[in-house]
């Protein structure tokens, strides 16, 4: 056996043969999945500090333009439990090269969207891309022994932190400069590479459930619902909150849950919303978290963009590029802070890191609402972004600590789903609410209507609240790590065990990945 090999225990209760773990080969991959992670926050968030001019280019509403990033998230919902099912069946590594292209293909035609109805479709499929990130967590899961897997997720959210760091300053800069079309030209390139790189360097995940069924209509029937209650507030300002149309499609979109849930529950396994796994503990807990902060997460930050682009006296008038500098705190904190929380998680576990989280995110977007200057905002953005990188890692680890290897696809895959549908209704949210909230005011002459200061802390302050919500959930979670781990996490595994069926045909042993 080579020195940068180790063999752990056999693991108990999992169903899963002893490993042997190359350490070499698992590096290389966290490396180049690191840099996948990366590229793919880049082209996410460099869209975001032009979204203002965006809505000017295509001449459409601040709600309207908010769809770029809610329907994006929709549609990675719906296909996100396929994604993670189809992994766990065919092989992570397979369905991940297929995802790969199809991003691919969907970042070129929004690169050269000639108007804004092209722009809101391809953007809506790039959504695939959301699939990248829980397959991509599943096989670094794979590849490290327990006790080292939460410096690898550190690694991956550090590298989130990267991604952001990169893609606020620099992609502001070139959009400001050449347009926002210009950052999508070179960043395909990119992702193109990365792809060839993991079709040659990654190998298969040895980790099989053949036997697994597929749930089209309940990804379906998600996506559609969460489309109609997305859509409905994204135009409620634009079309009248009381308008049959606005009420039309919040209404059918909230009934079409209630034959889901009775539907989900039925097909047990088969589920997108696998009601045996949410009766894991630390699975629903990460689940909740996801869908609150998320919520949060993405209705602060459309916010703070157009604070800080929207002209005085209620904003500060900044260019692309100003916002993008602004908003680099952000990114920079996540960058530093969370690898040393993926080694401190190995050490003193994960629930103080998750509590933490809440407790700082709440405290960041309270003091956002009450911020008095650019500078401020810059600060206590900050502040939040601590309490984001800790709930970043600390909830990925919760969630991939707690079940079997042959499961992470569908798990994770889930987690995002969670996550992605608190993200696909903060863009609405905050759009609507700075849709409403408005004053008239004559510019060049003509009568514009920008949002008031109201409308600004509004959002800050229900992005406080959902991390406040938070706090109370993290508390149900158990240790998967550190001194109180042993005790808690048998536990978990029993529970685990008794929830999904460990004699599930088609299940391989793991291999030597030299």
């Amino acid at each position: 056996m080579e020195e940068n090999q180790l063999k752990p225990p056999p693991s108990s209760g999992t169903g899963q043969a002893t490993q042997i773990f190359d350490l070499a080969y698992a590096n290389r991959n966290l490396v180049l999945f690191s840099l996948l992670a990366a590229s793919v926050m880049y082209i996410e968030i460099m869209l975001t500090p032009s979204l203002p001019s965006i809505e000017n280019q295509y001449h459409v509403t601040i709600a309207q333009v908010s769809l770029i990033l809610s329907l994006y998230t929709v549609f990675g919902t719906a296909i996100n439990p396929l994604v993670g099912k189809l992994g766990d069946m065919y092989g992570k590594k397979k369905i991940l090269t297929y995802v790969l292209i199809s991003y691919s293909v969907m970042v070129t035609i929004t690169s050269f969207a000639p108007n804004f109805n092209i722009l809101i479709i391809s953007r809506t499929f790039q959504g695939v891309g959301l699939g990248i990130f829980p397959l991509a967590f599943s096989l670094v899961r794979e590849q490290f022994p327990r006790n080292l897997v939460p410096r690898a997720q550190g690694m991956l959210s550090a590298m989130f932190g990267a991604g952001l760091a990169l893609g606020l300053p620099v992609g502001a800069f070139v959009a400001n400069s050449y347009g926002w079309k210009t950052n999508y030209h070179i960043a395909t390139p990119f992702v193109i590479a990365l792809t060839v790189l993991i079709v040659i360097v990654v190998k298969e995940s040895p980790y099989r459930n053949p036997d697994a069924k597929m749930d089209y209509a309940g990804s379906g029937i998600l996506g559609a619902a969460l489309a109609l209650v997305v859509l409905g507030l994204s135009e409620g300002s634009y079309w009248g909150w009381t308008s049959v149309p606005v009420l039309g499609l919040i209404l059918v979109g909230l009934v079409l849950f209630v034959p889901l849930v009775p539907y989900e529950m039925r097909l047990k396994e088969a589920a997108v919303l696998n009601f045996a796994q949410l009766r894991i503990r630390n699975v629903l807990v990460s689940n909740v978290i996801g869908v609150i902060t998320g919520m949060g997460m993405l209705l602060a930050f459309q916010s703070i963009v157009f604070q800080l682009e929207e002209g005085k006296p209620v904003g500060y008038g900044f260019n692309i590029f100003m916002t993008g500098l602004y908003l680099l705190p952000l990114a920079i904190v996540m960058l530093v802070v969370a690898y040393p929380v993926g080694i401190l998680i190995s050490r003193v576990g994960v629930k103080l890191f998750l509590i933490s989280g809440s407790v700082i995110g709440a405290i960041g977007f309270l003091l956002l609402a009450r911020a008095n200057s650019a500078i401020e905002i810059a600060e206590y953005l900050s502040i939040a972004s601590v309490g984001l990188a800790f709930l970043f890692v600390s909830m990925q680890n919760l969630l991939v600590l707690s079940v079997k290897p042959q499961e992470m696809g569908l798990v994770t895959s889930m987690n995002t789903v969670f996550r992605n549908v608190g993200q696909s209704l903060g863009a609405p949210v905050a759009g609507s609410i700075l849709s409403t909230f408005t004053f008239a005011v004559v510019v060049d002459g003509i009568v514009v209507h920008p949002p008031t200061a109201l409308a600004f802390q509004y959002t800050y302050y229900i992005a406080a609240a959902t991390f406040v919500v938070g706090i109370v959930i993290s508390l149900l979670g158990r240790e998967v790590m550190g001194k109180k781990a042993k005790s808690e996490f048998t536990t978990v595994n029993r529970t685990a065990s008794e929830s999904s069926n460990p004699d599930q045909g088609g299940i391989q042993n793991a291999k030597n990945s030299s």
